[in-house]
């Protein structure tokens, strides 16, 4: 996969996590199937890229909303964090932002923009050798306002000392996309793993 960057001389790359530096996606969705299962809660494939990016929170509070369900966030998340570290082994990066890493390393500052928690985040970058290579992680709980609020990536844009105009956005969802432009900051959109041929697995193999 041969990412095409907008036209221009940048600064920094800000990058997202999930979806973009790593190709975890589908691993996400199966730790959120296996962690929902307790409540017999289903969330379709559909409505978990549709979702991408959004806080567990908010997730977890639609569902409750859509299944008539009370499920608690602070479980849910820590679930659903337990089966995605198991996943890691399977964890490998996306080809094409990984070439972008590799040979723009040292040359400009880069930042992890990602909605996860931060022990998350760092635990896929370990896994993929690559947490070195970050001058910044702005992870969830480090901004009020998530995406599409630019809030988080400017945040990692005053980190960096660098202006958004400045500032390259690689980003797989949607609401990143939205979060990127209100930052006033060029982006790349990242191919979903469906769109790279990447399917989850059935929901009989979880």
């Amino acid at each position: 996969m041969v990412l095409k960057l907008p036209a221009g001389s940048f600064k920094a790359y800000l990058f997202d996590c999930d979806g973009t530096i790593a190709d975890s996606m589908p691993l996400h969705f199966e730790a959120w199937r296996k962690a929902l299962s307790k409540w017999n809660c289903t969330l379709s494939e559909d409505q978990f890229y549709a979702w991408a990016g959004r806080p567990v929170s908010d997730i977890v509070g639609d569902l409750n909303l859509e299944h008539g369900l009370a499920m608690p966030v602070e479980e849910v998340n820590r679930r659903k964090e337990e089966f995605y570290l198991g996943l890691l082994p399977q964890l490998k990066a996306v080809p094409g932002v990984l070439e972008q890493i590799q040979a723009s390393y040292g040359l400009i500052p880069f930042a992890v923009v990602s909605g996860s928690p931060r022990a998350s985040v760092i635990a896929t970058l370990v896994a993929l050798k690559l947490l070195d290579r970050f001058d910044t992680l702005v992870c969830g709980g480090d901004y009020r306002k998530g995406k599409p609020d630019p809030e988080p990536f400017l945040v990692a844009a005053a980190r960096l000392k660098v202006a958004p105009e400045w500032c390259l956005v690689f980003e797989d969802a949607e609401l990143g996309i939205q979060a990127a432009t209100a930052a006033g900051m060029a982006s790349v959109k990242i191919p979903s793993p469906r769109q790279r041929g990447i399917a989850a697995p059935p929901a009989n193999e979880i």
